[in-house]
């Protein structure tokens, strides 16, 4: 069963509690026929074997139901739900990046690199040029814009230098290099994404400035953006300071795709000069070491394990929002629900972040100091 969104608390309109159900019926039965369902009788095995069936139904129309609330709407029903409020689901996107192609200077004639060109990293992630190039006799290499060929967020991060193979030949190319990290590949837009989308649609309604109508304008232009935050550093001056998913930092074709959603007409206050830029970064580094209890001993293993990957959502939670002090009171507290007895931390516990900045861990360290002795 999905949880609700927007941190509001999990309700039920139908309840699928099965020993609740069966007392139901017990009770209804026995009022009515005056007869004592007792365990041993076959006429109680009958309901009981009910009970299970009508508890399903129950789970199933209670999961329906909720399909009307954007709380809980999931695929087509949240479709739907966009559809009440023009927000469509936003589609998968394709990689890009910058191929540096090094040439040969002693060419007869202008050199035509094609459309559609490929060039492969790995087994079979192919990019491919964009537009017809015509390079001039003599020139000794030229960037040409490259894009995936297929769509999705699996292209992303190929790094400087890892694209250096083509696949169609084209004369007279001596090496080709990205140099730019490959990025903006998006799958489908997800369901949570989504949702808030919706959820703040309304505000794309106005154009009178209000900082809901730039942050949800903002989120339609690329799926891989989780936080939007709108100020005004100057008069006449919006300022739109962009962060990813994951607390990645965009790159500047995300930027441009940003800058061109929320300048259109419809959108942009006339007087409103734009600018749109990544969140500025303030560097810590956590240091935290924890005990077990005696009693983990034995299973101190997998206990390390598990308060790991606490830590780690911990880490992910902290750079996935501007404006998120710094507080290692969180820290310990995700610690301690994982499994932790006694946790000490070393660095400091409480860094002030401004809205349009982001705490990124540096170098973190977590530390088993041993069995604690209670």
């Amino acid at each position: 069963m999905a949880q609700a969104r927007f941190e509001l608390p999990d309700f039920y309109f139908l309840e699928p509690n099965v020993e609740e159900i069966e007392q139901e019926i017990i009770f209804f039965i026995e009022e009515k026929t005056g007869q004592k369902l007792t365990n041993s009788l076959p006429q109680r095995k009958f309901v009981q074997a009910q009970t299970a069936y009508i508890a399903q139904q129950y789970f199933k129309l209670d999961h329906a139901l909720k399909q009307a609330l954007i709380t809980y709407a999931e695929d087509e029903p949240l479709d739907h739900k966009g559809e009440e409020l023009q927000t469509t689901r936003l589609d998968e996107q394709f990689a890009t990046t910058e191929l540096l192609v090094s040439l040969e200077t002693e060419r007869p004639s202008a050199l035509k690199i094609a459309e559609g060109k490929r060039a492969v990293v790995g087994e079979d992630i192919f990019f491919a040029t964009t537009k017809d190039i015509i390079v001039p006799v003599g020139q000794e290499s030229i960037v040409v814009e490259v894009k995936c060929t297929e769509p999705g967020e699996f292209a992303n991060g190929y790094l400087p230098g890892e694209i250096t193979q083509m696949v169609d030949v084209i004369p007279y190319v001596t090496s080709v290099k990205n140099i730019t990290t490959t990025a903006g590949g998006t799958n489908v837009e997800d369901d949570d994404n989504y949702a808030e989308r919706i959820r703040i649609a309304p505000e794309k309604f106005s154009t009178a400035g209000p900082e809901g109508a730039y942050e949800y304008w903002a989120k339609t232009a690329n799926q891989l953006i989780e936080d939007v935050e709108v100020t005004s550093p100057s008069p006449g001056v919006s300022q739109l300071t962009i962060l990813l998913k994951d607390g990645e930092l965009p790159s500047e074709d995300i930027l441009s795709q940003v800058v061109k959603v929320c300048s259109d007409k419809k959108v942009r206050p006339l007087t409103d000069n734009l600018v749109v830029k990544a969140p500025e970064i303030v560097n810590y580094t956590p240091i935290v070491e924890y005990y077990l209890s005696k009693d983990k001993a034995p299973v101190a293993t997998a206990m390390q394990e598990e308060i790991q990957r606490a830590y780690d959502a911990y880490l992910k939670w902290q750079r996935s929002k501007m404006g998120r002090d710094v507080d290692m009171s969180e820290a310990i507290a995700r610690l301690k629900a994982a499994g932790a007895q006694r946790i000490i931390v070393k660095s400091e516990m409480f860094i002030e972040i401004d809205k349009h900045m982001i705490a990124r861990d540096l170098d973190p360290v977590l530390t088993f100091a041993g069995i604690a002795n209670e």
